[in-house]
């Protein structure tokens, strides 16, 4: 009996990604659901700017690069030429949150009928570790050596919040992948997303809250435990709006 396999959703090309770091895991949850869905075959992906820019090389899909922040324009192109396709992005947080700050929220104004996957690990991971607008109050970074200052910086911006105020946005859930748990629900938010987005229901976003423990300076394991101790008390789990 087979209890676990590699999903047919991934190549067999070795990721890039850091020791540690938890873009594999979701790209495996989301090349999984595409499988489970049956849509594998008609799922075309955009792979924006940033650590997941490789991403054309490990789905086993139709793929699409896009500029830096643009991910969610190219979506919709793709989406409005393809209408049977079943669209998703994969973005981190300097990529959706800061250069596509308004692609994302226009692609959710609009209803857009796409999924957008979006990895929050609140810093710059491949550019070489700078503020982003996730990062926390007091972090460290680069840009941020004595941490992040509120009256310098602003707060870090809380997107499913944000976006789950926009009646084009139906489903807006934030998952973390720190814990065997933790990656079972972020699972299920994702598979749901992608059938929001095949019942034509409208913009669907799953946030991943993440780790860059190379970034961070801290060991795999440390880093799982700072994503629990720090990250998700600000960017609290749950469902923000699921409109069926």
């Amino acid at each position: 009996m087979i209890v676990f396999e590699k999903t047919k959703g991934l190549t067999d090309d070795k990721t890039h990604y850091c020791p540690g770091c938890m873009h594999g895991t979701a790209q495996r949850l989301i090349a999984e659901s595409l499988e489970e869905l049956g849509v594998l075959g008609r799922a075309v992906g955009i792979a924006s700017v940033g650590c997941t820019v490789l991403a054309y090389k490990y789905f086993s899909c139709d793929m699409q690069q896009a500029a830096h922040g643009r991910a969610p324009a190219v979506a919709t192109g793709v989406k409005r030429a393809l209408p049977d396709s079943v669209v998703f992005t994969l973005q981190g947080d300097g990529d959706l949150a800061a250069i596509g700050t308004a692609e994302i929220i226009h692609a959710a104004a609009r209803g857009e009928n796409m999924t957008v996957i979006f990895l929050n690990n609140a810093i710059y991971g491949m550019t070489g570790g700078q503020m982003a607008p996730t990062t926390l109050i007091e972090q460290k970074s680069t840009t941020t050596q004595a941490g992040r200052d509120f009256h310098r910086a602003g707060k870090p911006i809380r997107v499913c919040e944000m976006l789950a105020t926009l009646d084009g946005a139906t489903f807006v859930e934030r998952v973390a992948l720190d814990s065997p748990a933790n990656v079972r629900k972020a699972k299920i938010a994702t598979k749901k997303a992608f059938e929001h987005q095949i019942a034509g229901r409208g913009f669907s976003i799953v946030e991943m809250v993440t780790s860059c423990n190379t970034n961070w300076g801290v060991s795999p394991i440390d880093a799982h435990k700072w994503v629990k101790d720090n990250l998700i008390p600000y960017y609290p789990l749950g469902n923000f709006r699921d409109d069926r």
